[in-house]
């Protein structure tokens, strides 16, 4: 058999080497693994990588200390007092809620048996798929003064007024309403992993259900409740429609109307540095909230989890429980724009839904495809020139998550715009033609927002992949004469293509939703289905976008139900 021996099923011809040569040459790979030197470019790539992610951190603090009029004492005087308190009002009744809503599900979900509760474990994780600007844009449309609820209770003549949705309570009830699924995956996978020897224990020293929930498995879930409190809190702070919409004044917000309303670039900077000191305080407080608590199983031994099967009034109660969140969250937003779709068919078609359709996948498959490479270079380097820079630095790079967008966007205007001038100034002076704005006037700046924003998410993927790849095969490739790059190009690509699927389809996703830098920063009659959306709910005829917010829905259920399913059957020995 040759190396070019086209049979199908056959690996690459050098990882076919590869795997033969890892018998046969143990001591020459030993050698080679004591003695390696890694090429400096790797580091290089690293701190490139670091450096464009570190850029909107670092404009936003340098325009916020040296602005062209330092308006601090204004800000601190009207616009940050009402806006911060709303803020931390904001992320705390999230918070609460979600904690709540997502702890409880999850335990029930996991611990008790009864009629449903695998298909309410799937519906529970559904909402995840809806922007939080849809589902704000769906209950304005039903609870306002105006809206079909009202007017059926002024019908009815009760004389009973809802609540006013648009308000920060309905803020607080939209958002947990969307959000809770990041808390119930994260206890529902602490919950799946946790010893059932413990809760036994716990049981057979006399404590209830109840108690042995409050005492033992509440606690050992608390460094995944924090992770999930703290993507919950990101969201919250990072979030731009659904507040306007209803209109709530955060950070995010202010910062929007300073720069675009207010054409205040300076005073914008400095509402996004208040916000970076509250993305590094829900940091600290996450750490804060693990404790260094790090809970481990004394046993190797593994089985099933002794479900409780539920009985009489308990059976109806936790049904309800469970349904609850999914309705509120998924259900009646869904049915809501289903209806409009089908009754506005026609404007919706001809209100750009095509062109926005098609600018948003080709925006998000771009930025799916950088952010996945960036991915794997950053990830790879960190393999083969592990050091005191790059490991730092590689956890750095994952930071862009926590930046929010509006924050981000900010961060990047400034330089690129600068770029585009000095890059047009040359070509006047040089070539006596000018070449316009190349990248910030153009979708590559969306794309470099969205890469630097979810890299976290494919830096996740594929360093999870190149986790389960064996060193050996790094120094077998080595010994066989490759340099690293032909060997990741050779050997590590094909074994990394389900990772680096997994990573374009999450980053892909996450594009199709994201508001603040794709509005900040889109080109001039630049459409994608969330600015479509939002575009039509700022003129209150939202029901004209309903099948763009379809669409986006439609294409977040496909990770979230993959992602649940990797929760659902990841208890260990299972």
């Amino acid at each position: 058999m040759t190396a070019a021996d086209p049979r199908p099923g056959r690996p690459p011809p050098l990882l076919h080497d590869v795997l033969a040569s890892l018998g046969s040459i143990p001591g020459r790979v030993s050698v080679w693994r004591g003695k390696r030197r890694a090429s400096p470019v790797w580091t290089v790539a690293v701190a490139l990588a670091t450096a464009i992610i570190a850029l909107p951190i670092v404009t936003i603090i340098v325009l916020a200390l040296s602005p062209a009029e330092n308006i601090w004492p204004h800000l601190f005087r009207t616009v940050l007092p009402r806006s911060l308190a709303n803020t931390l009002l904001l992320m705390l009744g999230v918070g609460l809620v979600t904690i709540v809503v997502g702890t409880g599900t999850a335990w029930i979900v996991t611990m008790y048996r009864f009629p449903g509760r695998g298909v309410l474990d799937r519906l529970l994780v559904i909402p995840l798929a809806m922007p939080t600007y849809v589902v704000a844009y769906c209950y304005a449309d039903l609870l306002d003064l105006a809206g079909p609820v009202q007017a059926w209770l002024r019908a009815l003549g009760s004389g009973y007024r809802l609540p006013e949705i648009r308000s920060l309570g309905g803020a607080v009830l939209v958002l947990s309403a969307v959000l809770y699924p990041y808390v119930y995956l994260t206890a529902r996978a602490s919950f799946v992993q946790q010893s059932v020897c413990a809760l036994e224990v716990a049981r057979t020293l006399g404590r209830t259900p109840l108690g042995a929930f409050t005492s033992v498995a509440l606690p050992m879930a608390r460094p995944a409740l924090a992770a999930g409190v703290a993507l919950v809190l990101m969201e919250c702070l990072n979030d731009l429609g659904a507040v306007q919409h209803l209109g709530v004044e955060t950070l995010t917000r202010s910062a929007y109307d300073t720069w675009l309303t207010r054409s205040n670039i300076g005073g914008a900077a400095q509402i996004a540095v208040v916000m970076l000191v509250f993305v590094a305080a829900v940091f600290g407080l996450e750490q804060l909230a693990r404790g260094g608590a790090q809970y481990h199983h004394t046993t190797g031994r593994y089985r099933s989890i002794p479900f409780s099967d539920l009985e009489g009034w308990r059976v109806p109660v936790a049904i309800a429980i469970c349904v609850l969140p999914f309705v509120a969250g998924f259900a009646l937003p869904a049915l809501l724009l289903v209806r409009h779709a089908a009754v506005h068919l026609d404007d919706a078609l001809a209100a750009g839904f095509w062109r926005a359709a098609g600018n948003s996948v080709l925006l998000s498959v771009t930025a799916g495809l950088s952010t996945a490479v960036l991915a794997v270079i950053i990830a790879y380097a960190r393999r083969v020139a592990g050091n005191g820079f790059t490991r730092p630095a590689v956890r750095l790079a994952g930071l862009g998550y926590a930046i929010p967008g509006t924050v981000l966007a900010i961060g990047l205007m400034i330089p690129i715009a600068a770029l585009d001038n000095r890059i047009d100034a040359w070509a006047r002076a040089t070539l006596g033609v000018s070449t316009g704005l190349l990248f910030s006037g153009t979708i590559l700046i969306v794309v470099l927002a969205c890469s630097i924003r979810f890299l976290a998410v494919a830096l996740g993927s594929v360093e999870a992949g190149l986790a389960r790849i064996s060193p050996n095969l790094d120094a077998a490739a080595r010994t066989l004469g490759e340099s690293p790059l032909s060997a990741l190009k050779r050997v590590h690509v094909p074994l990394l293509m389900p990772a680096l699927g997994a990573a374009c389809l999450l980053v892909f996703v996450d594009c199709m939703k994201e508001l603040p830098a794709t509005l900040l920063l889109r080109p001039f009659n630049f459409e994608t289905l969330a600015t479509h959306v939002y575009a039509y709910a700022a003129l209150e005829q939202f029901e004209r976008s309903a099948l763009g917010a379809l669409a986006i829905v439609a294409v977040g259920l496909i990770p979230v139900l993959a992602l649940h399913k990797a929760v659902a059957t990841g208890r260990a020995g299972s």
